[in-house]
């Protein structure tokens, strides 16, 4: 396949799957693995990605929306799937018919849900998000027990879990706001046993908790960027390091392109929209089909770099819609349709998304989860 296509996105298998194995170990057998596969799993692909995981004991699959749910089932995928986003109130009667999990933590969610499970004569399953401190979605936990009361008069509703997240885990390493939400979610789960409401499955471990704080793991533990061989933040890495908790992580996805032209320049002739880049030397340019339409920022212009035969080519230019521009004067072996690494390893050299990431100021998941979901996804 890949040699009918200029532009491609690798997933490593075998990567995945190692990475998958390192967080089961920490979390143990007797809690349920939840691989989250969200906003195209990350940018890695989310249909390529569930079927790996699925076959790497993993037991749950997390999604943002219902659409995305939806793809799953329509792909013959039956695990139990959790959205963990905001379901309209017209897609309900979707999630009942194709068994998806959903997160609630409005009472207009509640009433829509015991309608269409009522019309239906069909159980729906719930998961009620709490706030401990993200102030993002979730219920205030003095409107809990009423959320709770309304959810129990409707027997067609089941309250399957209850969750949270946090919200200051990942970019630091003094770790007491997290610790204090934890606080906050035992607090809730408390005043839930002494109202003898019992929820079989509790979970508020992301990535970075999976790694650091056992104590988060509850039933079921989410991971997401760290399953995909990407830290959560450097923060995260040191203080697995103070830690002594030791995981190898290891980059699944690899982002390629091919050479649409090689192009003689003379010295002094600008190079790109804008003219941002003169040329300095008589140069040897390589046009490449790619650039911000898929996912390749614009904020890379004249700082990145991308691998030719194991050799760094420098960006010259803007980086345009469809096309960046790179300099392989120094690469004269160079040939059109040649490999270009845009992400990942070629021979000694490596491309990373935290490198992309730091250029144009933000984190590695913006850079994977943008690359445009038209760019073919191959596993390797």
């Amino acid at each position: 396949m890949k040699k009918n296509i200029m532009q491609w996105v690798e997933i490593d298998r075998r990567a995945l799957i190692h990475n998958l194995s390192q967080f089961r170990k920490f979390i143990g057998k007797e809690r349920k693995l939840l691989a989250v596969v969200k906003a195209n799993a990350y940018g890695h692909g989310i249909l390529e990605v569930s079927t790996i995981v699925l076959q790497a004991d993993v037991d749950w699959l997390g999604v943002t929306s219902l659409e995305e749910g939806l793809l799953l089932r329509q792909k013959g995928i039956r695990c139990p799937v959790l959205i963990v986003g905001y379901v309209p109130l017209h897609g309900l009667e979707e999630v009942v018919i194709h068994d998806l999990k959903c997160t609630v933590y409005n009472f207009e969610s509640v009433e829509g849900l015991a309608a269409v499970s009522r019309r239906l004569r069909k159980k729906a399953y719930l998961h009620l998000k709490v706030e401990t401190g993200t102030y993002r979605q979730g219920i205030r936990e003095e409107e809990l027990l009423s959320l709770v009361r309304k959810v129990q008069e409707y027997p067609q509703l089941v309250i399957e879990g209850i969750s949270s997240h946090f919200a200051n885990i990942e970019d630091t390493t003094d770790h007491s706001y997290a610790k204090g939400q934890l606080e906050n979610f035992h607090r809730m789960l408390e005043t839930l046993r002494k109202e003898r409401v019992n929820i079989p499955i509790k979970h508020m471990s992301c990535t970075a908790s999976a790694i650091l704080f056992p104590e988060t793991y509850f039933d079921l533990v989410r991971v997401g960027i760290g399953m995909y061989g990407l830290w959560p933040s450097k923060e995260t890495y040191l203080s697995s390091l103070l830690q002594k908790r030791h995981l190898l992580l290891k980059p699944v996805l690899s982002w390629k392109t091919r050479v649409a032209q090689i192009k003689r320049v003379p010295k002094g002739s600008f190079i790109g929209y804008g003219c941002t880049y003169r040329a300095n030397r008589d140069t040897v340019l390589a046009v490449l089909p790619v650039g911000y339409a898929d996912g390749y920022r614009r904020g890379l212009s004249n700082s990145s770099y991308v691998l030719i035969r194991g050799e760094r080519a420098l960006l010259r230019g803007r980086v345009a819609m469809n096309f960046i521009m790179v300099d392989i004067t120094d690469i004269p072996e160079a040939r059109v349709e040649e490999e270009a690494v845009l992400i990942g390893r070629d021979q000694d050299e490596v491309i990373s998304a935290d490198y992309l990431a730091s250029l144009v100021g933000t984190i590695n998941y913006e850079i994977v989860s943008g690359i445009n979901p038209h760019v073919p996804r191959i596993v390797i």
